[in-house]
């Protein structure tokens, strides 16, 4: 099966958050499993091109915008530790610049950016006489795929027989743009736009409500987050048009990239382990401690380390954080570390942590990958407090260090932590079910109660490292979908 996958952000080229790493696992899945996948990323220009041996191609081609024409010269890469081939579509007044979507208000010309792009794509996929089988977009900025296939490329013998698959990551994010603008650089015009269309919502073009109607078939990235969107609470006003496509609507769990996320091989952290050398974690967590500034003379003390590894915004439950977090440090219950970036009023709250608690919070602001390795195969627990979650990886990363993992019941979060139940020793982490102080706090008081007690720690820890949530898994469901899909339009 050939397929094409277009996203804005793909790891490690270009990422921002877990949609450019299921970008880049599923496509090698995809090759392990005997396909042909080809990926498409914008050539944005803070991509290190000679790092990653990305080289330029003496291929231009050709993007209809409208009444006029623009161009494209594709860059061609390698997925690592893959063949799977990665194609860069330059173009220097969208994406000669740094950043992706030029945060945190977001460029000014972020529609007509992503629709060149999508458009894009399909004659690059022409120019390399690349002919899918499948045409995979990722969130709203490649949402206008879906529309492009169906109307415009339906009549081009090339794409005639493909079929289109959306994936949705997070509903929060959905694309809103002035229609006499959007509609224009799409080609459809304003003919095509009005109340009730498959383009406009609010009187906007809505990129995600585009996406959903013209696809074939619809994922999301947890089968919990499939059920959840379909109500008002987190269907963000697209509830009624997921519920139209209920029947072509399925919940695929995002898996993880397990040559890059195993402690038994991880060359970022500072000693490598398995669930039988689990001393060596200890050793992880010691070092990683002493670098923070502990002093050597605290590192015995056997207080378990918190870890966090996010985004700073008010989904991923920052808030239950700033209400629970300084009654376990004052009573030296556990030690906080943290990487993220994000809203200035969070990181100012961490800031303030640090200061307050200097060798108990210890607390890193912006984003190393390297550094969030270390996180979490140093810390003992890892807290997932989220508002909502689609479907999260960092809960499963932790799993497969043997760093326990404490989450909000919601998304892909409910279908990766189950309870740890000491009766039965059955489970691999805790959760709470709504969103409040009370019940985080249960929670991380349920987890700080079995650290290092025999035998629920040692069963606890080797349940989470058994865990299979791998990408090869995730790839095969998307095959599965893919087929369905197929089979729909033959």
């Amino acid at each position: 099966m050939n397929i094409l996958l277009l996203s804005a952000e793909v790891t490690p080229f270009a990422k921002a958050g877990g949609l450019g790493d299921v970008a880049a696992f599923l496509p090698k899945a995809w090759e392990e499993l005997g396909h042909t996948p080809i990926v498409f990323v914008p050539k944005y220009g803070n991509i290190d091109t000679q790092k990653y041996g990305i080289e330029p191609t003496n291929i231009v081609f050709s993007v209809p915008i409208s009444s006029w024409v623009e161009y494209g010269r594709l860059w061609r890469g390698t997925l690592p530790d893959s063949n799977v081939p990665v194609y860069f579509i330059q173009n220097q007044d969208y994406f000669d610049r740094q950043g992706i979507y030029g945060n945190p208000d977001g460029f000014t010309d972020n529609d007509r950016r992503f629709l060149f792009f999508t458009r894009a794509v399909f004659e690059a996929a022409k120019a390399l006489n690349f002919k899918p089988d499948i045409v995979h977009a990722h969130d709203n900025h490649t949402a206008f795929a879906m529309a492009l296939l169906k109307s415009q490329y339906r009549l081009d013998p090339f794409f005639a027989k493909a079929a289109g698959v959306f994936t949705i990551h997070n509903m929060a994010y959905q694309g809103m743009y002035d229609a006499k603008r959007a509609m224009e650089f799409t080609g459809f015009g304003m003919k095509s736009f009005y109340t009730g269309s498959w383009f406009e919502q609010y009187g906007a073009v809505n990129s995600m409500k585009t996406g959903i109607m013209f696809a074939d078939k619809i994922t999301t990235v947890s089968p919990t987050y499939a059920q959840e969107i379909r109500w008002a609470k987190n269907g963000e006003g697209l509830q009624q048009f997921l519920n139209e496509r209920g029947g072509d609507l399925v919940g695929v769990l995002n898996g993880v990239d397990y040559t890059e996320w195993d402690p038994e091989t991880d060359a970022a952290i500072y000693n490598t382990y398995t669930k039988e050398t689990l001393t060596s974690k200890e050793i992880n967590k010691r070092k990683y401690l002493y670098e923070c500034g502990v002093p050597e003379s605290e590192l015995g003390q056997n207080i378990p380390l918190v870890g966090m590894v996010t985004r700073l915004t008010d989904q991923k439950g920052i808030e239950l954080l700033e209400q629970t977090i300084e009654n376990f440090l004052s009573y030296g219950l556990m030690r906080f570390c943290i990487i993220g970036s994000g809203e200035r009023k969070y990181e100012d709250f961490l800031r303030y942590l640090a200061r307050k608690f200097p060798r108990r919070a210890l607390i890193q602001i912006g984003y190393n990958t390297n550094q969030s390795h270390r996180i979490i195969a140093a810390s003992d627990f890892l807290v997932v407090p989220s508002r909502f979650e689609p479907c999260g990886l960092t809960q499963m990363y932790a799993l497969k260090y043997g760093t326990i993992p404490i989450v909000r019941a919601t998304g892909g979060l409910a279908d990766t932590v189950q309870e740890f139940n000491p009766s039965t020793l059955k489970g691999n982490g805790f959760l709470f079910a709504n969103y409040q102080r009370r019940e985080f706090s249960a929670a991380v008081r349920r987890a700080l109660s079995v650290y290092g007690v025999k035998p629920y720690w040692d069963a606890l820890r080797t349940n989470a490292m058994e865990c299979d949530y791998s990408a090869v898994r995730s790839g095969k469901s998307y095959i599965e979908v893919f087929r369905w899909a197929l089979d729909n339009i033959r």
